[in-house]
């Protein structure tokens, strides 16, 4: 990504992109749900699959993009899609403005010639399905509906739990590799849960201080591999899970999620020191 500070590496358009996932859904795990499969192109974003309440395997691919991101949205009954896409356009820059009329409840990367598999839990309803520009609303939407299922599937239970809160994050802070990871927003804001890498325990420590001081361009320096998120921006109570494949280290976890006050959630407590482990 050609960003020049990492708050926009890691959250372009500060509001609905996931940078390089450092995550996938375990595929023996995943081949036991049903797929929702998400299709992403400059202009139009496809659902296909199925389409029914219940644990899913949400597949997501792109091309002819550099990168793209796929956003499910759960419209509130008697609320049009026309009206979410208003509050969206309007209110870009803090997603919270949209809580009226619906929930965010999937955000993944999607990058041209891989796919994107993360887990999750689709109540019925209206949805709208979303590839977000940065400022100016979605580039590219669809609506589809999610019908009760007679049988619900259920997710795998996973092996770890990291909580998004107003302001912080609760769970483990050494994940492993092959470990399936569930991460829920438990905040009543909306929430990011974004790593980026370091070289070591002292460099994250400096990190931190960067962070909480709202030194963003000095936190560049530190940053040794590709950036990655856990999650994009999840309304409260909105969850996914996904299987760590992460290179072993130590990672920055953040949220660049806005105040209303324009105050980044990393100046609020928002950030910890996180490691990965074989």
């Amino acid at each position: 990504m050609n960003k020049t500070t990492l708050r926009a590496t890691l959250a372009a358009g500060a509001a609905l992109v996931v940078a390089t996932s450092l995550v996938a859904a375990g595929s023996a795990q995943a081949s036991a749900l049903p797929t929702l499969t998400l299709t992403l192109t400059k202009s139009s974003i496809t659902v296909g699959g199925t389409t029914q309440s219940g644990a899913v395997n949400v597949v997501s691919t792109a091309t002819g993009v550099k990168e793209a991101v796929a956003i499910l949205f759960l419209v509130k009954p008697g609320v049009s899609p026309a009206e979410v896409e208003t509050a969206i356009k309007s209110g870009a820059k803090d997603p919270n403005k949209t809580g009226k009329y619906g929930s965010i409840v999937f955000a993944a990367e999607v990058n041209p010639g891989q796919s994107s598999e993360v887990q999750t839990d689709l109540q019925p309803g209206q949805y709208l399905a979303l590839v977000p520009g940065e400022g100016k609303g979605p580039t590219a939407k669809t609506t589809f509906t999610v019908t009760a299922a007679k049988s619900l599937a259920t997710l795998p239970t996973p092996q770890a739990t990291i909580r998004t809160i107003e302001f912080g994050f609760r769970g483990p802070s050494t994940l492993h590799d092959g470990e399936l990871v569930r991460f829920e927003n438990e905040g009543y804001l909306v929430h990011m849960n974004l790593v980026a890498p370091v070289k070591n325990m002292n460099a994250a420590k400096r990190a931190i201080k960067l962070l909480r001081a709202g030194n963003e361009k000095q936190l560049e320096k530190l940053i040794v591999g590709p950036p990655g998120g856990f999650t994009g921006p999840l309304s409260h109570e909105a969850f996914q899970q996904e299987t760590i494949t992460a290179k072993p280290g130590i990672y920055v976890e953040v949220c660049f999620m806005d105040t209303q006050d324009g105050r980044s959630h990393t100046l609020l407590g928002m950030e910890r020191i996180i490691k990965i482990t074989k």
